[in-house]
């Protein structure tokens, strides 16, 4: 069996499902689902990203909607079952600090094959190598891809 562990940000969208779980074809996979939800911390970086994609309306927003999100185990929960659904075995946990040290642990400790970063585009964190993906890279050890996220 194939062991992915997914770092995700928000609830994965059927099209996200779909797209994690034929990645490897026939080849059984199971997940292990690291889940930060977006925080406060990083608003500004966030704002930057909704104004370079054109969505102002979001950017001038950004408080109301982390103010009426859905929790985080939530999200967690809903994505497991996706996963179950689409015939993949799952597990996983909400991480609230140090995502990339919980991520080298659970690669290590699951001998995981690969980590799969699947978030919204984040062109600031990006372009500067600050997003979870270009930082895992550097400390797990195991392929990183990163892929984004399709909108519910």
């Amino acid at each position: 069996m194939f062991t992915t562990v997914l770092m995700i940000e928000k609830a994965l969208s059927e099209a996200d499902i779909e797209l994690v779980t034929t990645l490897h074809g026939e080849e059984k996979t199971s997940f292990v689902v690291l889940m930060q939800p977006r925080g406060r911390q990083d608003e500004l970086l966030r704002a930057l990203d909704d104004v370079a994609l054109g969505r102002l309306e979001e950017a001038v927003h950004e408080r109301d909607e982390d103010d009426t999100a859905t929790p985080a185990d939530q999200a967690l929960a809903h994505t497991l079952d996706r996963l179950h659904a689409a015939g993949s075995d799952a597990v996983g946990h909400v991480v609230s600090d140090n995502p990339l040290g919980m991520l080298r642990t659970v690669v290590e400790d699951t001998g995981a094959d690969e980590v799969i970063v699947l978030t919204s585009p984040h062109f600031v964190e990006e372009f500067f190598h600050r997003d979870w993906a270009s930082r895992a890279r550097h400390r797990v050890g195991v392929p990183v891809l990163k892929l984004f996220a399709h909108d519910v």
